[in-house]
């Protein structure tokens, strides 16, 4: 019988249970006693955080990965994106070598969640940020950052916050809920 976790990696950890180089960088382990061969379903780099989903099963892991569910990003970033900047977004970017599928993304308010830890990401004589939600279909390499970037916005904190409609919300940073698999397609409570 397989096992499905919601976690909220909080930021600094890496997205896996084993650490082959020589960085000193948290792993999900620390976190909880998962099973045996428990894996991350997809990655964030260890200067993202939020939900992350965990599985004993592979099929369930490739699956969720596929075009098939949408992955929402709350994302700061340096500067204020234009209508343009976001139009170039939404429409596809080339980006390393490839050019990115259409998306959603739209200026937010500044994200004011009890399970978001509040985080100043610099000084304000640094010049404004601003907020953006990015909706994907894809999920290549530090994409995200990747896009912002070329529109002239790099990212400065990102928050992933639903994929499908398994929502980060109420977990904090470090909690992890069970799941069942059929979650992805449903709303579904945390039990806590």
């Amino acid at each position: 019988m397989h096992n499905y976790f919601a976690l909220h990696k909080p930021f600094g950890y890496l997205s896996q249970f084993k650490n082959n180089k020589k960085r000193k960088k948290p792993l999900l382990q620390e976190l909880h006693n998962f099973p045996e061969g428990t894996m991350a379903v997809g990655r964030l780099d260890a200067k993202s955080e939020g939900l992350l989903l965990l599985t004993t099963d592979g099929k369930w892991s490739n699956l969720v990965r596929s075009a098939q569910y949408e992955k929402e990003y709350w994302v700061e970033v340096d500067g204020k994106p234009n209508s343009t900047s976001l139009n170039n977004l939404r429409n596809g970017l080339p980006i390393s070598e490839f050019l990115t599928k259409d998306c959603i993304a739209e200026s937010i308010s500044s994200p004011n969640l009890p399970y978001i830890e509040s985080v100043k990401v610099r000084g304000d004589q640094h010049g404004p940020t601003s907020w953006l939600k990015i909706i994907l279909r894809e999920g290549k390499f530090r994409q995200v950052r990747k896009m912002t970037a070329a529109i002239g916005h790099p990212t400065l904190r990102l928050i992933r916050v639903r994929i499908g409609s398994v929502h980060l919300a109420p977990l904090k940073a470090g909690q992890c809920s069970k799941i069942m698999a059929s979650a992805i397609d449903q709303e579904l409570n945390f039990a806590m």
